[in-house]
């Protein structure tokens, strides 16, 4: 199998147009679009999971305040956005939040920064992956009268996701593009629908927070943050992407704000609908479906219930293909720094893609997904145990990020470059306070088990990274 083994020459390669040179990291460089770019974070994001899977676990703690919830964790995740945007101006390289925290913060701080974005990538994969098998098991009841395995479903979707991602970075970023712009114009067919049949007036149950709680809402934000978690999954693309000190920051702030502004409309829809559902929001196997019911009765209903439910399982899939390319990446420039087998830095000559670091991530992803399927557990408490456990990752990183920037902007003006602006330090610190606010509602109240195991076993991979980090210093620091 032919492997690039000079992790910073750029090595001949043929087939490769001249304004495309493989980078140091041998990849292709600029061959990704704005929208190919803007396709990965969204993918990540899976926008068709939020309606499907995310908001009733949030309706379940903030009942008729769950749309403020998700007005709430948009501005959370734009200040992050903003912060990111700053950074990513300035530099581009793939798995970019690490190195983010690698140019400002001590060795040891950008150790933990990498070693979480590495476990979020993988947990939220694992989460989603649930999601597909769930999905994919209601089509099959649906067509054929049956389900198939939990386990086979969750190893289709994670081996084909990484075999794709091991083959081509530009298929992979044009099928997630297609996927998630067809299961998102379903979504919102039906909620349009929904919005109709109820009339355009204002749900006073919703807009007064009728039954809903102060720490319901506390509760439901750190869940409605799991529906953004990787979307600054664009800057692990800082080699592929065409312009990317333009294209990533842009795409970074476009998926803040307009996934946020589709999961308040969502939210809002999907409490609306499900008002004279029979069912509660939070008891529903596919809710995207009892709504497709509801928008409308016949078989324009079933259609639409069928099309949204391959929608979902597609959006599913494509999330997983995100999260292993991004999470690839990140584990390739960790081994580039020495906090990772040195293995995992070459690429492939042919494809152009870091294929050790995607085949571990691809197996890292599948492991635990299948183990707790093979256990019986349920595809939406896998999705909200892994989704957790990727939401504590997800939070350290962009609090390093932020803490990050003033210190690399101060070492800039000393070196005659950028100004440290009051406006800038601000930002760094609401963006740190509102994900330490996040960290602290995942902490107290204490939640049931096995939510309540999950920031210890967090902790201890953490002090693992950080072990693993103490005994190669020196790789590190080169």
């Amino acid at each position: 199998m032919p492997e690039t083994a000079s992790p910073f020459s750029t090595p001949p390669h043929a087939g490769v147009a001249p304004d495309e040179p493989r980078s140091g990291y041998g990849l292709r460089r600029h061959v990704l679009g704005p929208w190919e770019t803007l396709a990965q974070s969204v993918s990540a994001i899976a926008p068709t999971a939020t309606p499907a899977m995310t908001i009733p676990l949030v309706f379940a703690l903030a009942g008729n305040g769950t749309w403020l919830v998700y007005i709430f964790a948009t501005l959370a995740v734009t200040l992050v956005g903003l912060v990111i945007g700053c950074f990513g101006r300035r530099s581009a390289s793939p798995g970019s939040l690490f190195m983010y925290t690698t140019q400002s913060l001590p060795g040891w701080a950008a150790s933990i920064a990498g070693w979480a974005l590495i476990l979020a990538y993988v947990a939220t994969a694992g989460s989603v992956a649930a999601g597909f098998f769930n999905y994919a098991n209601v089509l099959l009841h649906a067509t054929l009268g049956w389900n198939a395995s939990p386990s086979l479903l969750i190893a289709i979707a994670v081996i084909l996701a990484g075999a794709m991602a091991y083959r081509d970075i530009k298929l992979s970023a044009e099928m997630m593009l297609w996927m998630e712009a067809a299961s998102v114009a379903c979504i919102v067919i039906i909620l349009s629908l929904i919005l109709w049949r109820h009339g355009w007036h204002p749900d006073t149950d919703q807009l007064r927070l009728k039954g809903s709680s102060g720490t319901g809402i506390r509760l439901g934000l750190v869940l409605a943050l799991f529906s953004f978690v990787g979307f600054e999954s664009a800057t692990a693309l800082g080699d592929e992407a065409r312009e990317p000190l333009k294209t990533i920051p842009r795409a970074v702030l476009q998926c803040a704000l307009g996934c946020g502004a589709f999961f308040v409309i969502s939210a809002y829809a999907e409490v609306l609908g499900f008002r004279g559902a029979g069912e509660r929001l939070d008891q529903a196997t596919a809710p995207l479906h009892t709504l497709a019911s509801q928008a409308s009765t016949g078989y324009l209903g079933t259609f639409l219930g069928t099309v949204v439910d391959v929608g979902a399982m597609m959006s599913m899939f494509a999330c997983v293909l995100a999260c292993i390319t991004a999470a690839s990446r990140v584990l390739m420039l960790m081994s580039h720094r020495g906090l990772a087998h040195r293995r995992l830095s070459r690429t492939h000559s042919r494809n152009e893609t870091p294929h050790w670091a995607v085949m571990v991530t691809a197996v890292a992803t599948l492991i635990p997904a299948v183990v707790l399927a093979l256990r019986g557990v349920s595809a939406m408490d896998i999705y909200g145990w892994l989704g957790s456990l990727a939401t504590y990752g997800f939070i350290t990183v962009y609090a390093l990020v932020c803490i990050a920037l003033p210190l690399h902007l101060r070492g800039e003006q000393r070196r005659g470059a950028d100004h440290l602006s009051a406006g800038v330090l601000l930002l760094s610190i609401a963006g740190t306070a509102a994900m330490l606010l996040a960290l602290a509602g995942t902490l107290y109240p204490v939640p049931p088990a096995p939510y309540s195991w999950l920031p210890y076993f967090y902790l201890a991979y953490i002090v693992l990274g950080l072990g693993w980090y103490a005994v190669r210093p020196r790789a590190v620091s080169s």
